[in-house]
């Protein structure tokens, strides 16, 4: 958020690093999980909505890779480094620049200018649209395997 007292304003470090360690965490534990289901013993177990949901939880381990890789693209930048990335980057017409804000969601570094407008800088362009892409398709994933779980629960009962 950010103040009339400074408007200066990029993430919050606190929060930026927690959010890298606790991503990182889950990243590694979603590896493991993920890897486990490659063993024998799973593999005899495996059905088709098993398979939609280990898709589902790839994929969010992928959109969390990327998204803590543009957290990374914060973290090494200082605050000088910031503000001269956003006059580096500042689009030809635009006047003064009146503030700097980050946000987690979409992640990015948002420079702002005396005329109210505004403008990204340091996080990748390809980061929050691929994001997009990678979650919603976690989520059709993930929507498959419970369609697919709940039809082989429903087929099981009246056979039972």
């Amino acid at each position: 958020m950010i103040t009339t007292s400074n408007p200066w304003q990029g993430h919050n470090f606190a929060v930026l690093f927690s959010v890298l360690i606790t991503g990182t965490v889950t990243v590694l534990g979603l590896t493991v999980y993920l890897c486990s289901r490659f063993t024998r013993q799973s593999g005899r177990r495996y059905t088709s909505s098993a398979a939609w949901r280990d898709v589902s939880l790839a994929t969010v381990a992928v959109a969390l890779a990327l998204y803590l890789w543009g957290c990374l693209h914060v973290l090494f930048l200082e605050d000088q480094e910031q503000a001269e990335e956003c006059e580096r980057e500042r689009p030809e017409g635009t006047p003064t620049l009146v503030g700097r804000r980050g946000d987690f969601i979409p992640l990015r570094l948002v420079c702002e200018a005396s005329n109210g407008r505004d403008y990204s800088v340091v996080i990748p362009d390809y980061i929050n649209p691929s994001l997009a892409v990678l979650l919603l398709l976690a989520f059709a994933c993930a929507l498959t395997s419970a369609v697919l779980h709940h039809k082989r629960r429903t087929t099981t009962r009246k056979k039972g």
